[in-house]
C-alpha cells in the first residue's frame, strides 16, 4: 500500500455561537482555507484528485455539497471534484480516512480534506404535512441534536440528548462532578497558555469579516476563558438530569469554524518538493449503544490497535475530542491513558466544538504539537459520535 502523508494543516479561529464568525457563511469559511492552501503552493491545483469535506448539519448554507461549493468559491479549477461526507461529529475525521484510503490504494495521489460547521447559522427546518394542505407540520432547530425523530427508534431505546448520554457515562464510570469540573478547568488553562505563548499562531488562518460599515480581523479562538475557576464551575447547575453532574461548564459549546488538511502520496510529495508533517499509520471505526455514545473512542481505538498491531503505550500524546468531561474521562479510564498526555493545548470544552470541523481541527492541533515536540513520535486522534459511534486515527513523525 502507498504511504500517505499530511503536508498542510490549518484551521480558522473557532467562534462562539452568535460570535464574530456568525457573520460568515460556512462555505466562505472553508473557501478561505482552500484559498490559503492554493496561494501557498505553486503546483497546478488541477492535480488534486478530489476534495472531501466533513459537515454534520447540511441543512442551510452548507447544503448541496459544501465541498464543491467551497472549492469553486476558492477559485480552484472546475476539473477538481468535491464530496461532502457526514458522520456527525467525526465527519471530517472520516473524510481524512476516506482520503487516506484512496491514496493508499493508488486511486488518488493528492486529496484536500476539509471540515466545517456554522452552528450559529444552522436554520430551523420544517417538516412537510402528512397530507395535502395539512396543518401538522413541525419545526425543528437544526443546530444540534435529534430532529425528525423516528417513532420506531423510540421503541428501541430512549432518544436521549448528548448531555444525557454523558450523564450515563458519569454514572457507569463513577466520574464525579468535581473531577469533571477539574478537567474542564484544565482544558481552559491549557488553551489560554497555548494562546498566550503563540502556540496556535501557525495553525490558525485569520479571517477578515466584512460588516456593513467596517471590517474586523478574527485571529483567535473565542471560547477559552482566562477568568474561569473551580468555584465558578461548581456553581453551574446540572442541565440534563436532576441531581446530575453535567453542566454547561464541563461540556463543549456550540461553535462556528472550519479546518483543512492536505494528503499526498510519497511520489506526489517528491515530485512537488513538499514537506511532509506527519504520516498516517492507522484508523479504526466502531459502533456502540447510542445511550453511551461517548465511549465510542474506546471501541474505535481497540479496532485500530488490533488491525495495525499497536499498543496504547505506543502513543506519546492523544487528541480526544472533548464532547464532555465525563465522556473523555470515561475513555481515558477504559483505555488506561494518562490524562497528562491528553489534549496538551486544551480541547473542545475550551476551544469549542463546531461539529463537522472538529475532526480535522484536532488533527491540525495534533500535527502542530508533533512539529513543536521533536521527542514525540506517535499520536492518536479520536472522537465520539452521536447515535453511538467512535472514530480513531493514528499518526507518526515523518
Amino acid at each position: 500500500m502507498t504511504r500517505v502523508f499530511l503536508t498542510y494543516a490549518k484551521r480558522t479561529p473557532i467562534g462562539r455561537i452568535n460570535g464574530a464568525l456568525s457573520h460568515m457563511r460556512p462555505d466562505d469559511m472553508l473557501a478561505a482555507l482552500f484559498s490559503d492552501f492554493k496561494k501557498s503552493h505553486d503546483f497546478d491545483m488541477s492535480e488534486i484528485d478530489d476534495v472531501i469535506v466533513g459537515c454534520a448539519n447540511q441543512a442551510g448554507e452548507d447544503n448541496r455539497n459544501i465541498a464543491r461549493m467551497s472549492l469553486v468559491l476558492a477559485g480552484f479549477p472546475f476539473e477538481v471534484p468535491g464530496l461532502t461526507v457526514n458522520r456527525l461529529c467525526a465527519s471530517s475525521l472520516d473524510a481524512l480516512i476516506d482520503g487516506w484510503g484512496r491514496i493508499s490504494l493508488g486511486l488518488n495521489q493528492a486529496v484536500l480534506i476539509g471540515g466545517v460547521e456554522s452552528m450559529t447559522r444552522a436554520p430551523f427546518v420544517m417538516s412537510k404535512p402528512s397530507s395535502s394542505f395539512g396543518r401538522d407540520s413541525k419545526m425543528y432547530d437544526s443546530t444540534f441534536g435529534w430532529r425528525f425523530p423516528n417513532e420506531k427508534m423510540k421503541k428501541l431505546f430512549p432518544l436521549w440528548s448528548m448531555g444525557e448520554t454523558a450523564e450515563e457515562l458519569a454514572t457507569i464510570h463513577n466520574i464525579t462532578r468535581e473531577k469533571q469540573d477539574e478537567f474542564a478547568l484544565s482544558s481552559h488553562q491549557k488553551a489560554i497558555s497555548a494562546i498566550m505563548s503563540g502556540k496556535f499562531n501557525d495553525e490558525i488562518l485569520p479571517l477578515e469579516i466584512k460588516l456593513k460599515k467596517e471590517s474586523l480581523i478574527v485571529n483567535q479562538d473565542e471560547g477559552p476563558r482566562e477568568d474561569t475557576n473551580l468555584e465558578k464551575l461548581s456553581k453551574l447547575r446540572a442541565v440534563f438530569r436532576e441531581n446530575g453532574s453535567v453542566t454547561a461548564g464541563n461540556a463543549s459549546s456550540m461553535n462556528d469554524g472550519a479546518s483543512c488538511l492536505f494528503l499526498a502520496s510519497e511520489d506526489f510529495i517528491k515530485r512537488h518538493n513538499l514537506s511532509p508533517l506527519v504520516e498516517l499509520t492507522g484508523a479504526g471505526i466502531r459502533g456502540v449503544h447510542p445511550n453511551t455514545m461517548g465511549i465510542g473512542p474506546v471501541e474505535a481505538t481497540k479496532v485500530l490497535l488490533k488491525k495495525f498491531n499497536k499498543k496504547i503505550t505506543d502513543f506519546d500524546f492523544f487528541e480526544i475530542n472533548e464532547a464532555f468531561s465525563a465522556q473523555v474521562l470515561s475513555c481515558t479510564k477504559e483505555l488506561d491513558i494518562d490524562e497528562k498526555k491528553v489534549n496538551l493545548r486544551g480541547g473542545a470544552i475550551a476551544l469549542g466544538h463546531p461539529l463537522g470541523c472538529s475532526g480535522a481541527r484536532i488533527v491540525t492541533t495534533l500535527t502542530h504539537i508533533m512539529k513543536d515536540h521533536p521527542s514525540f513520535n506517535e499520536a492518536l486522534a479520536t472522537m465520539c459520535v452521536g447515535v453511538g459511534q467512535g472514530v480513531s486515527v493514528s499518526f507518526k513523525r515523518c
